[in-house]
């Protein structure tokens, strides 16, 4: 079911997201290529007097796709309706949102690679002429039925970029990448963050909590909200590096931003002689489905050195060894890299 890109949620974790979320791109901090991109965009469309391009984001979980969406419904002065891929089970669900969408509304479908294909392609009208085409009853009595529908956008977000059909990913005109962030933008996230949760975050803290962000925004947030805990009761809602230090030790973060499943990764390749190790292999020793490891943490560990994802598996870097307390062995010819 659809519903306004506003902060409506009452408590707990959804209420942490939207508060902390920014509403407008002076306050979105990083992926400044994307962001130039869109606003270019938005100054060209509204000139026109023209909807948005379809718009596709693409990244890792916890980058601000779903922000950015809500930034961009914003800056056009319209309303922002959200629903999910899985949500979307038959063509009937499609049609009762995009029929009441009003001319100029964002339409925002999360996790947009799960669509069904009956789904996807009956977007496929939507998107390019604005009318959909219902089929009526069955067998000799079918019949179809032409809807039109008022212009909108299409914002998709999605984690894996490749499940997408070529010919749907071809119909949005606007299609954008999100990275990975760098400390120093993590740093100023969590700075901005606590300032809007009422308290003192000193810039040694922020630094240390941003080294340990696995370069995501929302991990950065989850960090600074567990360390605010503990300098509300111990500290006087004050965080200096000590106290970052602290609250990160009590959730399992060691000095190398690494939790407790990188580190069980890493021991099973350390097992197997640093590899190669199937990531089906590494899922079962670790206790966590191969998806979550290959899109959550493979990435992390990659980026940092740890892990190399060859076309035989998952090998242990040198430097993981040290990290483990272990002694390297010695070097390898090692099958091809893929990364």
């Amino acid at each position: 079911m659809s519903q306004p890109f506003a902060p409506t949620a009452e408590h707990g974790e959804d209420l942490f997201e939207v508060t902390l979320r920014p509403r407008n791109f002076d306050r979105f901090v990083g992926q400044r290529r994307v962001v130039d991109n869109l606003q270019l965009a938005l100054r060209a469309a509204r000139a026109r007097g023209d909807c948005l391009d379809h718009l596709l984001l693409s990244g890792l979980p916890g980058l601000g796709k779903t922000t950015l969406a809500g930034i961009v419904a914003r800056a056009m002065g319209s309303q922002l309706h959200e629903t999910s891929g899985p949500a979307l089970a038959r063509p009937g669900d499609l049609v009762g949102i995009i029929s009441n969408l009003e001319e100029g509304d964002f339409l925002f479908i999360d996790e947009i690679h799960r669509l069904p294909r009956a789904v996807e392609e009956m977007l496929y009208t939507a998107m390019e002429d604005f009318v959909v085409d219902v089929v009526l009853d069955q067998g000799p009595a079918a019949r179809s039925l032409r809807l039109s529908m008022k212009p909108f956008t299409l914002v998709g977000a999605t984690t894996r970029e490749g499940l997408l059909s070529a010919p749907f990913r071809a119909r949005f005109g606007l299609q954008e990448k999100l990275e990975l962030y760098d400390p120093p933008e993590l740093a100023e996230v969590v700075t901005r963050s606590a300032k809007a949760l009422h308290v003192e975050l000193e810039s040694d803290a922020a630094h240390f909590l941003a080294e340990r962000s696995r370069g995501t925004p929302r991990v950065a947030n989850r960090f600074l909200r567990r360390v605010r805990d503990l300098a509300q009761e111990a500290y006087d809602n004050r965080i200096d590096g000590a106290v970052a230090a602290e609250g990160l030790g009590r959730l399992g973060i060691d000095c190398h931003g690494l939790c407790a499943l990188d580190r069980r990764i890493l021991e099973t390749l350390l097992q197997h002689g640093g590899g190669p190790v199937g990531l089906k292999t590494l899922a079962v020793a670790a206790g966590e489905e191969a998806r979550t490891i290959e899109e959550v943490y493979e990435p992390y560990l990659i980026r940092t050195g740890l892990l190399r994802r060859t076309s035989q598996g998952r090998c242990a870097s040198p430097r993981s060894y040290e990290i483990m307390g272990q002694e390297a062995p010695p070097p390898q010819r090692e099958p091809g890299l893929l990364f």
